[in-house]
């Protein structure tokens, strides 16, 4: 029987990647919940089987009950009836099987309901669920919501919601409106006290809201009359049982359909105050995005490991000219760099998944002691790292899903602009990944100030000083030689000393650091495990140093009196 986690032993892989010591460490806490739970682990070998078995149940249902469903869910798609979104028929299946299977509110402490899973592990979880239907896998990874309301909540909505969502209550994060999409500041959903009722009303229009009809929202709204900015946005959490809440509209879209995008009309919805009012936007959300971001790096290295899949099973499949099509070379090279895409763009999620699990686990910890010195300092080291990460992982891998989904149905030739073939559904739901939850655009606004400061250059250089074994030293040499280039290339953008040069370039440099941070990441895989990976690390980084030769030729020919010429066109 096909199950989607013991199918790939990539995923093991990083599972037993040796930063998870320190990760499961920490998560537990010294593993104190022994002593309460009786399913919690008593040690960290304990955890990691804990996790594998997880991963195994999520495997199987993800193999045998949501990708089985997934082609009847493309074609109904979730309905509008008297201003409620009801899901696709098979939509509640999977929810169905999900729940029984216990797999919501996976991250939330066992006191709760939860299973306490790392980070690492729920985005493990998210990679498969989003191979088997990544519309699905957005219905149910924004449980990850529920971390927001742990982190900045009371303790009172602590024990109000996260039992709910560790049930299977769905969640939603309300922020976009017709005229604020990826300039959030612009949101006017109104937030009134109603000091009789000892709560909040909301009134206004949500708009592009995934699975908008769900359980238990996050919004953000506008909580200071007067304002016109961010600082007068607060997070509210809104209770679908309170009604007041009704969806006007679910959009037909290119894809991803049975994950319900919606239009919300608020209409003096009662809510509660999430934190402080006036962090919202400053602080809750750039939280809530972040894990939104994470989760759309799983949902698409998912996507990508399906779309090779079906790539390689048609062309080991389909024969032409007397012989089966992997072995003409220009289909062999397809595969082989869309399995390099997909190695090395694991590798990054789960780096950065690692990265932030730390910290956020210190932080955690803090909740309850105080900190020593080291981990202060360990946890600033690590979140100045999942910050510098996040948006390489989120902007590459879901540029890498698109490439390999339309790789994907170039191997299926004229089949694979056939519905009947999975590869024009994986095309058109991977389209989305580059731009909800922040464009690729912006994840390289995001990510441009860790250039220009040195602290990609300077992680990249730690990166190189890792030993390599024998046989792909010569590889490593590659790899140096890009990052000279890389050094260069930022020099000079630098000296160019104008603002609009810097934007006009700074997508060739944020290439050009993900492409050298993942040829590194995955030349330490395939030091570890070269019978995975030692064939992706020979392509990735051919490929990469391809790339970066050229953003470098680019960058240094490059004049400030050219931009004209580009905005004219």
């Amino acid at each position: 029987m096909a199950n989607y986690y013991t199918d790939h032993p990539e995923i093991g892989f990083h599972l037993n990647h040796p930063e998870m010591k320190r990760v499961v460490d920490l998560r537990e806490k010294d593993y104190a919940d022994k002593d309460q739970f009786d399913y919690a682990p008593v040690d960290f070998e304990d955890a990691m089987e804990n996790y594998r078995r997880v991963l195994e149940i999520t495997g199987d249902v993800a193999a045998n009950v949501i990708e089985p469903n997934s082609e009847s869910v493309d074609l109904e798609g979730p309905h509008l009836e008297n201003n409620r979104m009801v899901y696709a028929s098979k939509t509640v299946e999977n929810i169905e099987a999900t729940k029984k299977a216990g797999l919501w509110g996976v991250s939330m402490p066992r006191r709760y309901g939860g299973l306490n899973l790392p980070n690492a592990v729920f985005s493990m979880l998210s990679e498969v669920i989003s191979a088997a239907d990544a519309g699905f896998q957005n219905i149910w990874s924004l449980q990850s919501c529920i971390d927001t309301l742990y982190e900045f909540g009371s303790e009172e909505q602590r024990q109000e919601f996260i039992p709910r969502v560790c049930k299977g209550e769905s969640m939603s994060m309300d922020l976009t409106e017709p005229d604020a999409g990826s300039d959030l500041q612009r949101v006017m959903l109104k937030a009134t006290r109603d000091e009789e009722n000892d709560c909040w009303r909301l009134n206004g229009v949500k708009r592009f809201i995934t699975n908008g009809d769900s359980d238990i929202h996050l919004v953000l709204a506008r909580s200071e009359e007067g304002t016109t900015d961010g600082r007068g946005l607060s997070m509210f959490i809104y209770d679908k049982r309170d009604g007041g809440v009704d969806v006007r509209h679910i959009e037909h879209k290119l894809g991803i359909h049975g994950s319900p995008t919606c239009e919300l009309t608020y209409k003096n919805a009662k809510a509660q105050l999430c934190g402080s009012t006036r962090l919202g936007l400053i602080k809750y959300v750039m939280a809530l995005m972040n894990g939104a971001r994470l989760g759309i790096a799983a949902q698409s290295v998912g996507l990508s490991q399906e779309a090779y899949n079906e790539a390689l099973s048609y062309a080991n499949d389909r024969q032409q000219f007397g012989q089966k099509i992997v072995n003409f070379p220009a289909v062999y090279d397809m595969l082989s760099r869309m399995k390099a895409k997909l190695d090395a763009g694991r590798s990054l999620l789960y780096q950065t998944a690692r990265y932030v699990d730390i910290y956020k686990c210190l932080e955690d910890i803090q909740r309850d002691r105080a900190l020593t010195p080291e981990e202060k300092q360990e946890m600033k080291k690590y979140q100045r790292l999942a910050d510098a990460f996040t948006p390489v992982a989120k902007g590459m891998n879901s540029e890498y899903a698109n490439q390999n989904a339309y790789d994907a149905v170039s191997v299926h030739g004229g089949s694979g602009f056939i519905m009947e073939y999975k590869s024009q559904r994986l095309m058109r739901d991977a389209r989305i990944f580059s731009i909800y939850e922040g464009t690729t655009q912006l994840q390289v606004v995001a990510a441009v100030r860790y250039i220009t400061n040195g602290t990609y250059l300077n992680i990249i250089k730690e990166m190189l000083e890792r030993q390599v074994s024998e046989e792909l030293r010569p590889l490593h040499q590659r790899v140096a030689q890009m990052v000279n280039l890389y050094e260069e290339s930022i020099a000079a953008v630098k000296e160019a000393g104008e603002q609009e040069v810097h934007d006009f370039l700074a997508r060739r440099l944020y290439d050009m650091t993900a492409e050298i941070i993942m040829s590194l990441l995955i030349l330490d895989d395939a030091t570890r495990c070269p019978e995975l990976f030692a064939k992706s690390a020979q392509v990735y980084i051919r490929m990469a140093e391809e790339n970066v030769i050229g953003k470098s030729a680019y960058i240094k020919n490059f004049k400030p009196t050219d931009i004209p010429a580009f905005r004219e066109a």
